[in-house]
């Protein structure tokens, strides 16, 4: 049961954790002692080498680990006309991602200070120029979805005068994104992924409550996060297969949010015309697999049963018996395997070290020839 076409029986979200030697390089560019020419020497090296690496492993997927990102959310908005994300604005507000240790980090803050529109020359397409000719793999893509525009701020943080309705404000979003995958797709690029982290923390009661606090229905946030990512997903260019990973924030080790996938399974499955969805499933947070019975048969489903969020390495027997589980509701060759989440969301890492990294993907490529055969 090998696959020939993404997603790959053993995949990952998109980020990987930085070399040192990178990590090093934009805090200095970031201090303002490395211009940007430095720096991108700098990746453009880190990239050839993560690129080997996840070549040598096995993986069909390549990536460049976001290796140009400060994080996977904001250089990606920045680059969106009218858009503001700014990672040092949340200190003290509502969204602080926390952890089992009761430790907290500040979330990214969004605002929109004038007309959405899609910059000439695109956002990602030079990251994947510079990728195309370093592998004959699958290069797979990633971009935040546009609903953490929204989340990350609301409807206080977009300008009034640009957008006092906000119909012409989604709409114009939408284009942004459609444009850059028209743009990535005519470039060479067939495997897109989205990250939606927005629709699974809707089922947790302390969100619900934040933002209801700010002025939100957050029931009202399901509807309309769910038709803003069908618009974006519906009629991909020919050739081009779309993902969608979903998680409850990740950030050092933390998260945002916890609850199962039950109250917007439905709207994610059936209403989201994506070829498959990478779902968190490293912990009791995500709960369990009933909600996949509502999987349509024309989806996979990438079980992302490994943790980037600390460094223990997983049980193979536990993440076999996990994929048993979730075959009982959608057939064993509609899975696949992953990681929860990125392994760098932002440019800092998580708790693992590249090794632990390592190793986590060699034990989802072993697991995944005992489950789906060798080669898988």
């Amino acid at each position: 049961m090998q696959r020939t076409t993404p997603p790959f029986r053993v995949d990952h979200v998109g980020s990987l954790l930085r070399p040192p030697e990178l990590i090093a390089a934009r805090d200095k560019f970031e201090a303002g002692d490395l211009d940007h020419d430095a720096l991108a020497k700098e990746e453009d090296q880190a990239i050839k080498g993560v690129v080997a690496l996840q070549e040598a492993i096995g993986l069909q997927a390549i990536t460049d680990g976001e290796y140009r990102r400060t994080s996977y959310l904001v250089d990606f908005v920045n680059g969106i006309e009218g858009v503001v994300a700014n990672p040092r604005e949340g200190e003290g507000w509502d969204y602080q991602s926390a952890s089992g240790d009761g430790t907290t980090v500040p979330a990214t803050r969004i605002g929109v200070s004038g007309k959405v529109s899609w910059p000439k020359g695109g956002i990602l397409l030079n990251d994947f120029n510079y990728l195309k000719p370093l592998t004959s793999r699958t290069i797979k893509m990633t971009m935040p979805a546009p609903n953490q525009i929204y989340w990350f701020g609301g409807r206080d943080l977009i300008s009034r005068d640009a957008y006092p309705d906000l119909g012409p404000f989604w709409d114009d979003l939408i284009a942004v994104y459609r444009a850059e995958i028209a743009a990535l797709a005519a470039a060479g690029c067939r495997y897109i992924q989205i990250d939606e982290t927005c629709l699974p923390k809707l089922s947790d009661p302390n969100m619900q409550d934040v933002l209801t606090k700010r002025g939100d229905d957050w029931r009202a946030l399901i509807e309309i996060f769910t038709d803003t990512m069908a618009r974006v997903a519906a009629d991909p260019p020919d050739g081009v297969t779309i993902v969608m990973h979903h998680c409850r924030g990740n950030s050092r080790g933390h998260w945002q949010a916890e609850g199962s996938y039950e109250m917007v399974a439905e709207n994610m499955f059936n209403r989201i015309p994506v070829a498959a969805h990478f779902l968190e499933y490293d912990s009791p947070r995500a709960g369990d697999f009933s909600p996949l019975r509502v999987v349509p048969d024309d989806k996979m489903i990438v079980l992302g049963l490994v943790s980037t969020k600390i460094p223990a390495l997983e049980s193979a027997d536990d993440i076999k018996r996990r994929i048993g589980e979730a075959s009982q509701y959608i057939p064993i060759e509609r899975l696949c395997l992953s990681p929860q989440c990125g392994f760098s969301s932002s440019h800092s890492g998580h708790p693992l070290t590249l090794d632990d990294q390592k190793r986590k993907i060699e034990l989802m490529m072993s697991v995944a020839d005992d489950v789906w055969g060798s080669g898988a």
